[in-house]
């Protein structure tokens, strides 16, 4: 077995910080590199040693948890990161740092497992030879574009991580989010909702993607046309959307326009 990933946990509360200790122990692929009571303690962690995931909390003293994942976007190679935390209102704000998941306290063993399991994809992805492949096209895309060439519209992405090749329609995906490097495809079946890893930035993606199916909800977030059936304010200036399939997404006031005339 490859060597284990590496966790930084980061919570003011000591309890959380043991809870969490404990349950990465039931996962052999993962390690704990270190528990940080605060952003400082977790920015002087991270100096000293590499770190793969930050299992990280809001409400934290001095600077709170959204505040240090936003810093950690200006990183040439930041870590994936987790929010754990006892309150879902901040929910839609994890988009605008992407984070990779949304974790409410009190969790179960089987939603963690879910939540390492989708770390573990996508940071295999970037050890994947297919890596190297999807940043090949993504590269010669770019050299299209700056060619004056347009980009053809897909049909269809083929989504590879490691043992599986996968093909997947454009009219299976609902919605797509920004998750870092990636993006989250999220699939409506029969089954129920299902997300895949893809790698590739949003904007590169939008190019590709049919015009007359897709639109900009959100800066981290594309949606079908057909897919709104109700539209919520969260805030001032702050909107959200549900869809057919019960998911929510982030609306912002620059697309609120476009939004609307789809109701």
């Amino acid at each position: 077995m490859s060597s284990p990933w590496r966790v930084l946990v980061v919570d003011d509360e000591a309890l959380a910080r043991s809870n969490l200790q404990l349950a990465l122990m039931d996962h052999p692929r993962w390690r704990c590199a270190g528990v940080c009571a605060g952003a400082a303690e977790a920015r002087v962690a991270m100096a000293q040693r590499e770190v793969d995931l930050l299992l990280l909390d809001i409400q934290m003293p001095r600077q709170n948890g959204l505040s240090f994942a936003a810093e950690l976007c200006g990183l040439a190679k930041p870590p994936l990161v987790v929010f754990v935390t006892a309150y879902d209102e901040h929910a839609l704000a994890a988009f605008d740092v992407f984070a990779l998941d949304y974790l409410l306290k009190p969790f179960d063993d089987q939603r963690f497992a879910a939540m390492l399991a989708r770390a573990e994809q996508a940071l295999t992805l970037k050890q994947n030879a297919a890596y190297a492949e999807s940043m090949g096209g993504f590269l010669r895309e770019q050299g299209s574009l700056a060619n004056g060439n347009a980009c053809p519209e897909l049909d269809f992405l083929t989504v590879r991580s490691v043992g599986l090749v996968e093909k997947i329609a454009m009219a299976d995906i609902e919605w797509i989010s920004a998750a870092g490097n990636y993006v989250e495809l999220h699939l409506q079946g029969a089954a129920g909702v299902r997300v895949v890893l893809h790698r590739s930035t949003l904007s590169a993606l939008e190019l590709r993607l049919p015009k007359a199916q897709f639109m900009r909800a959100h800066r981290t977030a594309l949606v079908r046309c057909d897919a709104f059936t109700s539209l919520e304010v969260t805030g001032d200036g702050t909107y959200r959307a549900t869809l057919r399939s019960g998911e929510t997404v982030p609306v912002s006031e620059r697309f609120m326009k476009d939004v609307r005339a789809r109701f």
